[in-house]
Order: structure tokens, then sequence, then C-alpha cells
């Protein structure tokens, strides 16, 4: 597995540990950085994980509001708690991180959607981050104004 894909993999487990605990994605991620450096076990939390769990904490306020305008059908605490997490990941990753390309992002949630959620998850998955693709430039607009 590329290292991105395990970084995303990894901040995808922080998101979710966060909503479980009712904690925020700072405290999970303090967290897993403080085990990482006391026991040798533990796999050290690589730049790209802080990255994408930061820059998702500056924003969870408008991804949760985005996903809940967009996810037709689904309120944001109804939805499986690890599509809710894939796709406020997905979402901060394909509007905000210019680095990765968009298709990159939408496959890497697809992915993520694929060993930890159900059946239907890659397509509903796939769907909500591809309508957020195609207002990309509106949404970060509407946000940095």
């Amino acid at each position: 597995m590329a290292a991105r894909s395990k970084a995303r993999k990894r901040a995808f487990q922080i998101l979710f540990e966060a909503d479980q605990r009712g904690a925020s994605v700072q405290e999970v991620l303090a967290d897993q950085v403080r085990h990482a450096r006391s026991d040798d076990r533990q796999p050290p939390v690589n730049e790209f994980t802080m990255q994408l769990v930061e820059g998702y904490a500056t924003r969870v306020a408008r991804i949760d509001e985005l996903i809940a305008t967009y996810a037709v059908d689904w309120d944001l605490d109804r939805m499986p708690v690890a599509d809710r997490n894939i796709v406020r990941l997905g979402a901060y990753e394909l509007i905000w991180e210019d680095g990765t390309p968009d298709a990159v992002a939408i496959d890497e949630a697809v992915q993520l959607a694929k060993e930890f959620s159900t059946d239907e998850s890659p397509a509903f998955v796939n769907g909500l981050l591809a309508r957020f693709k195609d207002l990309k430039p509106r949404l970060r607009r509407d946000v940095d104004a």
C-alpha cells in the first residue's frame, strides 16, 4: 500500500475514533502521536496524516454543513459512522488539498468505504464526492469569501 494511502487510512481511523469517543480529532491525533513516541510497536503518525487531520479540523463545521446539504435523504447523525468519516475526510481532501488530484481523492475515499463499510457505501461515497467535485469552485469560493 502506498504511503499516502496508509496516511489517509490512519487519518480516517483518527476521525472515526474521535467520532466514536465524542472527542476532538486534535485530541485523538495527539494521543496517537504520544503512543507512537512511547511504544515502539506503534507506527509513527506521518506528516500527511497530520496534514489531513489538522486540515479537516479547521473546516469541520463547513464540511458537515456540505454533507448535510448534499447527502440526499441522509441526516448526518443517522449516516453510518464509517461513511460519515470517510466522506468528511474525502470532502476535505477533495476541496482544500490542492496537491491531490480530484480523481485520487475520490478513489481513495471509495477504497476506504470498500474496506471499512457496507456494500452500498462505495457508491454513496463516490456519488457524494463526485457532486462536491462538480461544485468545488463554488464551494471553495463560498467558504473563502
